[in-house]
C-alpha cells in the first residue's frame, strides 16, 4: 500500500485538504451589518459549505489510500476528489468577493488549497499506470 506512489499523492492531498482548516486562503477587510470594517482571514472554518466540502475532500483522499486492492474504485474516488477540490477552490473564490475590493489579498498559503487537485491528478495517473501494468502482466500469462 505505502510503496505505491499514488498512496503518497493521496496522503499529500488529504494533508493539504485538512491544512485548509487552519491556513488562510484570503485576508482582508469585510464590512459587517453595522457598517464597521473588520479584518478577517478566510479559511475552511469561515464558511459552512467550504468546511463540509473540505472535510469531504480530505476524507475521500484518506479513503482512497485504503482501497489499494480495488484500483477502479480508487481511480473513481480520486477523480471525484479532484472535481470536488476544484469546486472547493471556486467556493473560496466566491467568498473572496464578499471582502472590500482593494483591501484584501490572497495569501501564500492558498497554494496549499490549489495543490489538492494536483495531488489527486497525480494519484489518478499512478493508479492508471498500475492498471496498465496489471493488464500487460495478465496478457503475458
Amino acid at each position: 500500500m505505502i510503496q505505491r506512489i499514488q498512496s503518497v499523492w493521496l496522503f499529500l492531498a488529504a494533508l493539504a485538504a485538512f491544512a485548509g482548516f487552519t491556513l488562510s486562503f484570503f485576508s482582508g477587510n469585510i464590512i459587517l451589518a453595522d457598517k464597521t470594517k473588520v479584518f478577517q482571514h478566510l479559511n475552511a472554518v469561515s464558511n459552512i459549505g467550504i468546511l463540509l466540502l473540505t472535510a469531504l475532500v480530505g476524507a475521500l483522499a484518506l479513503l482512497a489510500i485504503f482501497l489499494h486492492k480495488n484500483r477502479k474504485l480508487q481511480l473513481r474516488i480520486s477523480v471525484a476528489g479532484c472535481i470536488l477540490s476544484v469546486i472547493n477552490i471556486i467556493l473560496y473564490y466566491l467568498q473572496t468577493q464578499k471582502f472590500v475590493p482593494g483591501e484584501g489579498s490572497y495569501n501564500i498559503t492558498a497554494l496549499v488549497t490549489i495543490l489538492v487537485p494536483v495531488f489527486f491528478l497525480l494519484a489518478a495517473r499512478g493508479i492508471s499506470n498500475d492498471q496498465k501494468l496489471v493488464k500487460s502482466l495478465d496478457r503475458l500469462r
